[in-house]
């Protein structure tokens, strides 16, 4: 079967070492099963594992890719949840493409038990863009950020996966959503989904009561003066640098909260998918690829001149 692996690591040139040709047939441990992938999404985790930052070299080769929705041997059309129960990582679990063969492959193994049935108000595309940066927004927003509690929401850095996600989540959960990017061409997409776009650091009409913070370094002390007296400012990564300062007299001044926040959980990917059926809203899909162009996505997702998902269609 094809499949695109990772086959060295290069922290300068990741995509040198992405390589896409025929691999084994991935092996079926009891309890686990065989999914046909339809759809895969791509992944800044993907750009970090061709680096090898998270994959050391004796898990190598190693097949990418988190997200993906198929079908079972049975033909049940299904999505896969891509967090595994492992119990040689510290972490207690690890992610599919971490030790585990990943998604971005004509058929992937996973434990039946992570496979949820898909909706049928969404299409494979759509679904394969959620487990990772949909349900990571969703649970920043809902679990994490108790957003049900906030009328306001900050996202800084919109145009990746997460922070968009974040966007079209919170609109739709009626909140008022103010979104930062350094692009003017991404503050207008912003703009034109229902948010209120602004610069990074520029001073908002409000405070907010949740922060969506995906940047670090550049914006956190931003996302810390907006914040709203008990605000919750909630951190899923660190993509301008991971040593921000904190001011930690407004801290304590303004009772804020910091929260980490990776991935979710089996039943909030669940939720997730019924809230985009019952509000009938789909994912901000950047782009759809082929398989046969997989490479190619990878460039343009590295490129950093990404609006939403990029997707790959497995059809075409």
């Amino acid at each position: 079967m094809r499949a695109a692996s990772a086959i060295a690591a290069s922290p300068d040139k990741p995509l040198s070492v992405l390589t896409v040709g025929e691999v084994a047939e991935p092996e079926l441990p009891e309890g686990w099963v065989a999914v046909e992938v339809r759809a895969a999404s791509l992944n800044h985790h993907d750009l970090w594992s061709l680096r090898g930052v998270g994959l050391p070299g004796d898990r190598l080769p190693m097949i990418l890719g988190c997200d993906a929705a198929g079908v079972t041997p049975e033909g049940d059309e299904v999505v896969i949840y891509p967090v595994v129960a492992d119990s040689g990582d510290p972490r207690g679990m690890s992610l599919l493409s971490e030790r585990f063969p990943g998604t971005l492959a004509e058929r992937v193994a996973v434990p039946r038990d992570n496979l949820i049935p898909k909706p049928a108000g969404l299409s494979f595309l759509d679904a394969a863009c959620l487990p990772t940066a949909w349900l990571t927004a969703y649970n920043m927003l809902v679990t994490r950020g108790r957003v049900d509690l906030a009328s306001s929401v900050l996202v800084q850095g919109a145009g990746g996966g997460v922070a968009t996600a974040a966007v079209v989540l919170a609109l739709a959960m009626g909140k008022t959503v103010y979104a930062t990017s350094r692009d003017p061409g991404k503050r207008a997409k912003i703009a034109a989904l229902g948010a209120v776009a602004v610069e990074p650091g520029a001073r908002l009409p409000e405070r907010v009561d949740v922060v969506i913070e995906s940047v670090g370094q550049p914006t956190f002390d931003h996302s810390m003066k907006c914040a709203a007296p008990g605000a919750r400012i909630v951190v899923c990564g660190a993509t301008g640098g991971h040593l921000a300062t904190v001011d930690l007299r407004r801290l304590f001044a303004m009772r804020l909260e910091l929260l980490g926040s990776v991935m979710g959980t089996l039943p909030e990917l669940e939720a997730l998918m019924d809230l985009l059926v019952e509000k009938d809203i789909r994912p901000v899909i950047d782009s759809i690829y082929g398989f046969s162009a997989v490479a190619d996505a990878f460039a343009h997702l590295e490129s950093g001149d990404v609006f939403g998902k990029v997707a790959l269609d497995f059809l075409h």
